[in-house]
């Protein structure tokens, strides 16, 4: 006489998990989509900035398409990456609790959805320019690339991630018509690449005291050559942000600001360079959030800027 209201309780119980299933897939795809990260397409309002046209109503509405639009494509990159790798991840000691090597999002939905992300992404950027939907275009084949194998090849590795910096940037200009300056380029460019290298060489450092898994391109580099990386995309980034102020300077009929900030910038590059060195900035963004002298080194300099290109 129990057994019935065990079984009905059972299948209550299914039935609920069933209910749920398309929620919890839903819930999957958006947190394998990588939300967080989309921080990073803030990039895409640098070029409007600088140009002084980011309170033109226009250019601030093409640089949103472009901030929605590079969201999606890069969430489709991620959802590629993470079904390529779902064998791996189920073996890593935490990268198994990702939705898809879960189990929770099956790989031929991720990569439906990464086609899906990546056409709506591509779609979007037409409203605000063709020249955007090349830099997509672009963006994705060279993050496909990275994702079916140039990831395992030293250098190649380096220049890919940090060329998803610099395009961003440049796609904030080309959604608004905007001519990009070769510093501002060059700016983005090696301020990339100074990331990047430092993370690498804080995940190297992590394996040389502690042994601790890396990942299998790592085992080419050794953590001096790192480190030579580094500090040569430092260097070159102060230098060109210099020879930028000078430029600024020349625009603004001669303004002091540009020299200003580059006063802040330049402090800024080394405060961060302690870091590096000390092979702590693994996770750049949690080193920005955690240092209030950077912070306010970094609203400084903001401010310098601001000044210069709207006062």
């Amino acid at each position: 006489m129990d057994a019935a209201p065990a079984v009905e309780s059972e299948l209550e119980t299914t039935a609920a998990e069933v209910k749920r299933g398309p929620v919890r897939i839903a819930l999957g795809v958006l947190k394998t989509a990588r939300p967080r990260q989309w921080a990073k397409n803030v990039l895409v309002f640098v070029a409007p900035f600088t140009a002084a046209q980011i309170t033109n109503g226009g250019v601030l509405v093409d640089a949103l398409i472009a901030f929605v639009a590079f969201s999606l494509v890069a969430s489709s990159v991620y959802l590629i990456n993470d079904a390529i790798d779902v064998e791996a991840d189920r073996a890593h000691p935490t990268k198994r609790n990702r939705p898809i090597a879960a189990g929770v999002v099956p790989v031929p939905l991720a990569y439906a959805a990464a086609v899906l992300f990546f056409a709506v992404g591509l779609g979007l950027s037409f409203l605000a320019s063709p020249q955007l939907a090349i830099v997509l275009g672009v963006y994705e084949a060279v993050q496909l690339g990275y994702c079916f194998g140039l990831k395992h090849q030293p250098v190649v590795d380096l220049s890919i991630v940090s060329s998803g910096f610099l395009m961003r940037a440049m796609a904030g200009g080309v959604a608004a018509g905007i001519l990009l300056s070769q510093w501002f380029l060059l700016v983005t460019a090696f301020g990339s690449l100074f990331m990047v290298a430092g993370k690498r060489y804080a995940e190297i450092m992590l394996f040389e005291r502690t042994g601790a898994k890396i990942r299998a391109s790592l085992k080419k580099y050794s953590a001096s050559y790192l480190r030579f990386v580094w500090a040569t995309a430092a260097a070159i980034l102060i230098m060109s942000y210099s020879l930028w102020a000078f430029t600024l300077r020349e625009g603004a009929h001669g303004s002091i600001w540009p020299m200003i900030s580059m006063v802040p910038f330049v402090i800024a590059v080394l405060r961060y360079a302690v870091d590096v060195d000390g092979g702590t900035a693994g996770e750049p963004e949690e080193i920005v959030l955690k240092d209030r002298v950077l912070q306010v080194l970094g609203v400084f300099w903001v401010a310098t800027l601001a000044v210069t290109f709207y006062l």
